[in-house]
């Protein structure tokens, strides 16, 4: 089973979680804004992704925009960058889906046909 961090409100979640529906994949829901991943789980879930840690900060938000992050990021380290995302979930880029073997930002049908097979 996989874990899909999303917000309700979120488009690209509603899409994101129709497709595991459709594709009648078991998904446990986690509410990014309410039960967000501590620092701890963002490392863990870093390592595991492969991806730059940039990949994780949800750049379209209002948060986001409001603390001028796009100015900041490139100036400040990894360890804020982590502090930065643990303090919010709403900073995150969701959907956020988690498998066995794989951690994915966004949806991209193909890359998450590919995660959950």
């Amino acid at each position: 089973m996989v874990k899909v961090y999303c917000y309700s409100r979120c488009t690209t979640c509603k899409k994101a979680l129709k497709w595991l529906d459709d594709n009648k994949v078991e998904y446990k829901l986690i509410d990014i804004k309410e039960d967000h991943p501590d620092e701890k789980t963002l490392r863990q879930l870093h390592k595991k992704s492969g991806l730059p840690l940039k990949r994780f900060f949800n750049t379209s938000g209002q948060l986001y925009r409001e603390m001028e992050l796009s100015k900041k990021l490139p100036d400040i380290s990894e360890d804020e960058m982590f502090g930065l995302l643990a303090s919010n979930g709403m900073l995150v880029k969701r959907p956020l889906l988690v498998s066995n073997d794989k951690v994915l930002t966004g949806f991209k049908e193909e890359e998450w046909q590919n995660a959950v097979d």
